[in-house]
């Protein structure tokens, strides 16, 4: 048995915010977007056409992402970009996709 008392998140807020993220990101749905922004500003139509649903739909989760401080997102002319604002929420799903996305074991 580890012996390691030290918890992994030393700060309630920290565990609270962690909590939060990974509620909202676990929706599939939400899970694609972020897989397809990547590293990438994408504009809300290209992620209609990418995800395959519905303008209203695509919006609602996007806001709920922006709401938990996962997404950024900028204005260009008429369109709306989106982007992945926090680089952690970027090694994490990197690091997701290095998990469940890899060849399978043997």
């Amino acid at each position: 048995m580890d012996t390691n008392t030290d918890p992994i998140l030393y700060d309630e807020n920290d565990i609270i915010k962690a909590a939060r993220c990974l509620k909202a990101m676990s929706h599939p749905l939400r899970l694609k977007i972020l897989c397809i922004l990547g590293k990438d500003s994408i504009s809300v139509q290209d992620i209609v056409e990418q995800v395959g649903t519905s303008q209203s739909n695509i919006s609602q989760h996007l806001s709920i992402l922006r709401e938990k401080n996962i997404l950024g997102s900028k204005k260009e002319a008429n369109r709306v970009y989106y982007y992945i604002d926090d680089p952690r929420m970027s090694q994490l799903i990197d690091m997701m996709r290095d998990v469940f996305c890899s060849a399978k074991p043997h």
